[in-house]
């Protein structure tokens, strides 16, 4: 039972940052600090009741989530706000929460054969996180046009904008930066992170079209809010499991 209102409890929280994430594209600290300070009733009771065993899966939940997300976020994964929340669901839930209900016992494909859920969220996150880039290729195939064969690739990570409509949306970063060397020439290269046209370069754009070195449009990347991949990876791991794991098993099998 009390694995059920752990779920429940948390959902709010995941749900509200993913608002937060979408409009934002920020977490506020004090969202993981309420989660955390009104959770720490779940963490006290299992303590009391589960002793010296759960301390040590507490730990090792939060020790090793804390120093995978850490790595992660150093090399530029995800940003703090989805690190942090990700710590306090390893506190909160350092077991992997099984239980019945409807004559169902959940998670769907059994329980992973790494107890932590946290690290299974995060998998299951990371493995969401790859149906975008091809939501992206078919998003551009809809409106394909012959310019995008220039740069195939870019077709799975961003899609092309006019530069009049930068400053209508936001969220976007550019995937190439331009360049004018010593000769007088525009040299065109990818911008890995995504650049940020609002604040660098969109007056440049503007005068490289007036010019004729580049065409009206470019390529733009959207940035993505990762606590909904994370949240979509929570509810997955709640109630199937293991996605990855289930994948690869099943692929070795056939």
């Amino acid at each position: 039972m009390i694995e059920i209102l752990k779920i429940l409890f948390c959902m709010p929280f995941l749900l509200y940052s993913c608002y937060s994430d979408l409009k934002a594209r920020r977490v506020s600290n004090k969202v993981w600090k309420y989660m955390l300070a009104s959770g720490s009733v779940f963490v006290l009771y299992e303590l009391a009741m589960g002793g010296v065993p759960h301390l040590k899966a507490l730990l090792i939940s939060g020790i090793i989530v804390f120093v995978i997300v850490y790595i992660l976020f150093q090399f530029g994964a995800f940003g703090g706000g989805d690190a942090k929340g990700l710590i306090v669901l390893s506190i909160l839930l350092p077991t992997y929460p099984v239980f019945r209900l409807g004559g169902e016992f959940y998670p769907l494909l059994g329980l992973p054969p790494i107890g932590l859920f946290t690290f299974t969220v995060l998998g299951n996150a990371l493995l969401l996180t790859i149906i975008v880039p091809l939501g992206m290729f078919c998003y551009n195939l809809l409106h394909f046009s012959p310019e995008m064969l220039k740069k195939p690739l870019y077709m799975f990570i961003g899609y092309r904008t006019a530069i009049s409509s930068l400053k209508y949306k936001e969220h976007l970063g550019l995937l190439e930066k331009f360049e004018m060397n010593e000769a007088g020439e525009l040299k065109r290269s990818f911008a890995r992170a995504g650049l940020n046209f609002d604040a660098n370069l969109k007056p440049e754009l503007e005068e490289y079209v007036k010019k004729g070195l580049i065409g009206n449009e470019v390529w733009v990347t959207p940035g993505l809010p990762f606590m909904l991949s994370i949240t979509a990876g929570f509810v997955a791991a709640v109630v199937f499991g293991d996605l990855l794991f289930y994948i690869i098993m099943r692929l070795m099998l056939e």
